[in-house]
């Protein structure tokens, strides 16, 4: 299976952030690695790779936390700089590792020192289901309400781009739907999220583009709808004999991939049609040709194998 990585070219009207061959280094270790790519307006872009692979820093860049050492980033095509970040900063929304919360504090009271609208507070108040415990202290919040405080912190201020670092972390079924439909709701009104999550599964449900990171490069950028479509693409033959069926398609210049019970193949050039009357003039038996699945979590490990190289840690 493959698939070519796509970096960011020019910036367009429809891009409110890119990367323009970001390079930063902790030492002598890179983290990001001439990292190149543009985040479409009012898209919701999952930002996946291994622990390690660059994702934080990557948004710790965006938001100044971190500089960096080359290359450049822009946000609605103004190239930001230590003496302009703030800029970007006030039109940016954040939630990342753990919520800045004061345990004192009620959840109303963190909203009264934002200077939030009050329509605005309230829609999210509901959109999120915070109205039961809303006027309560923190220290009486579990671990999924704090993460939604630091949810509904980040989005208070109707920012143009809000970055979301595991944001179902500690969300029950109920308040990751309730995430789904503010997230939803954010992107009809222009919002641009970048959100970061171990769970693909969710990811795949809120996504628009996916971009994959390992070792702090640029593994692949697509739309989800084009990674999905990739099923399309490849089978799933099972044959009385695997590793015969590989060794026949590889001697007549076949790509393939062995499986666990199966043979992988590519059929963007009719190979399907080929491999088989190859199986089958040498006696093998099919047992089932199938399509092959692609979720967002099959092509995550697949690429990530295919790239080169171990996993650094952010």
């Amino acid at each position: 299976m493959q698939y070519q990585a796509q970096s960011g070219g020019v910036i367009g009207m429809t891009d409110i952030l890119a990367f323009k061959h970001l390079t930063k280094q902790f030492g002598k270790r890179k983290v990001l690695d001439d990292l190149s790519f543009n985040i479409p307006r009012g898209h919701v872009v999952g930002l996946v790779g291994p622990n390690g692979a660059g994702k934080s820093t990557i948004m710790k860049c965006i938001l100044g936390i971190y500089s960096y050492d080359k290359g450049a980033l822009f946000f609605d095509q103004q190239r930001i700089t230590a003496s302009n970040v703030k800029v970007m900063s006030s039109r940016t929304g954040a939630l990342i590792e753990s919520p800045s919360i004061y345990p004192f504090l009620s959840g109303w009271q963190h909203f009264k020192l934002y200077s939030a609208p009050k329509d605005n507070v309230a829609r999210i108040i509901k959109l999120l289901g915070m109205d039961s415990y809303i006027h309560q202290q923190v220290t009486a919040y579990s671990f999924g309400m704090k993460q939604k405080l630091g949810i509904a912190l980040a989005l208070i201020n109707q920012p143009e781009l809000v970055i979301l670092d595991e944001p179902m972390n500690g969300l029950d079924l109920m308040a990751t739907l309730d995430l789904r439909r503010i997230i939803r709701s954010e992107v009809k009104r222009g919002t641009t999220f970048i959100v970061s999550s171990h769970i693909l599964s969710e990811l795949e449900k809120i996504s628009d583009d996916i971009i994959l990171i390992n070792n702090g490069k640029l593994v692949f950028q697509t739309t989800l709808k084009e990674l999905q479509g990739l099923g399309n693409r490849y089978y799933l033959v099972t044959t009385d004999d695997n590793e015969k069926a590989m060794r026949l398609l590889a001697n007549s210049g076949i790509t393939a991939e062995l499986r666990e019970n199966a043979v992988l193949i590519d059929n963007t050039t009719d190979n399907l049609t080929n491999s088989l009357k190859i199986l089958l003039a040498n006696d093998l038996h099919l047992d089932d040709v199938n399509h092959q699945e692609i979720d967002l979590e099959t092509a995550t490990l697949h690429f990530i194998k295919e790239s080169k190289g171990g996993v650094d840690h952010d």
